[in-house]
């Protein structure tokens, strides 16, 4: 399947709502109301660091988002991307959508010469992993949070 991939628009509002939800249901997480309202804001915002893509086709529209991170870092001069959430339309998997939005994003770190794109997921997401490793071999690092259970 070849799906257009683009810029998220303010008109995506809603198929971008569904999908998000379905992500966050994948994670076993609840962000509806305020952490999803203000998720949709920063992604709208023109110049800001938190963006998005999406995939979408004539018969289905959009069936892919990618919201992403642009930020400074230690190691380099140039900002890094930090592609945050990845989904796709269970309905849709498995026929190349989802490589087509890493590419995509692969495709702008290089024209916007940030320095590095780079994603984490759950060790026991094999399909994901499936994907991911046909790009570089996982990083190796751990990842530890500490949530502020004030914030």
């Amino acid at each position: 399947m070849t799906a257009t991939i683009r810029k998220i628009e303010a008109r995506d509002r809603q198929r971008w709502q569904v999908l998000w939800e379905g992500y966050c249901t994948f994670y076993k997480v609840d962000l509806r109301g305020p952490v999803t309202e203000h998720t949709w804001k920063r992604i709208m915002e023109k110049d800001g660091p938190v963006r998005a893509i999406v995939a979408e086709t004539r018969q289905d529209g959009v069936i892919g988002i990618a919201n992403y991170v642009i930020h400074e870092h230690t190691w380099s001069l140039t900002p890094a991307c930090y592609l945050q959430d990845l989904f796709v339309d269970p309905k849709t998997r498995a026929v190349g959508v989802g490589k087509q939005l890493i590419d995509w994003l692969v495709a702008e770190v290089k024209a916007q010469k940030w320095s590095r794109l780079y994603w984490a997921t759950a060790e026991t997401n094999y399909r994901a992993r499936g994907l991911y490793d046909k790009y570089t071999p996982h990083s190796g690092f751990l990842r530890y949070v500490i949530p502020n259970k004030d914030a």
